[in-house]
């Protein structure tokens, strides 16, 4: 039976890798991105900033109305704005903080009531495992994903008894746009991965729609670091 999935930042990279996962199980696939573009077979799409709650509140009662309790909800929608510390502007802060922590929270209260109520379900954020390894110029990011964890975790035991799972899925380097910003940085983090390659969108579209299974129905409050083992032992 098809699912009622929504998933943020879908418009490319891991996003729309996410969407077209569960696209392919047959769900009805909601996206969420910024531009209102997403993979062609998604069931319905938002244009919203994740920043705004009342868009993201108005967006989730839509989609709920027309598709049903939010069976999975993946929360990908995410900046970055580099830069070091001690020159880093407020607004560099504040902007990724907005999107990446608070859209976050938006996203899972706005979705949360129908999966209690309907006592099944799952929360997917996507982090980084920036906050384990520490990356120069990243103060904001690896904040707003090392967030991530408290906020999952803090759910997770809000929502456990009544069958909603929430995990953290920790990707490492992946080939997107915002891993070709990096510049010569990549060359030096790809030395730093055991597998000796960069990811792919498709290597954590795989692990999401794993935990949005019912094989990981026994794992909340979890962090999965996929990363090809870069940050092994963190």
């Amino acid at each position: 039976m098809s699912r009622h999935v929504i998933v943020t930042g879908a418009s490319r990279g891991i996003g729309a890798a996410i969407c077209e996962h569960f696209i392919e199980l047959g769900d009805h696939v909601v996206g969420l991105s910024r531009s209102g573009e997403a993979p062609s077979g998604c069931a319905r799409v938002f244009a919203l900033d994740v920043a705004d709650s009342q868009s993201v509140n108005t967006a989730l009662k839509s989609s709920i109305e027309q598709f049903g309790p939010v069976e999975v909800l993946v929360v990908n929608a995410g900046v970055t704005h580099d830069g070091l510390a001690m020159r880093m502007s407020d607004e560099q802060w504040r902007s990724v903080l907005a999107t990446n922590l608070d859209g976050a929270f938006y996203s899972a209260r706005a979705a949360m009531a129908s999966m209690v109520r309907a006592r099944s379900g799952s929360i997917i954020f996507i982090g980084s495992i920036s906050p384990f390894i520490g990356v120069p110029g990243q103060a904001n990011y690896a904040a707003s994903k090392a967030g991530l964890i408290g906020l999952a975790r803090s759910l997770a035991k809000e929502v456990a008894a009544r069958g909603v799972t929430v995990n953290v899925v920790a990707p490492g380097l992946i080939d997107t746009d915002m891993t070709t910003e990096l510049g010569t940085a990549k060359d030096a983090m790809l030395a730093m991965i055991p597998m000796g390659r960069i990811g792919q969108p498709a290597d954590i579209a795989g692990v999401v729609g794993f935990l949005a299974s019912n094989h990981a129905r026994y794992i909340t409050g979890a962090v999965l670091a996929t990363d090809g083992g870069m940050a092994m032992g963190h």
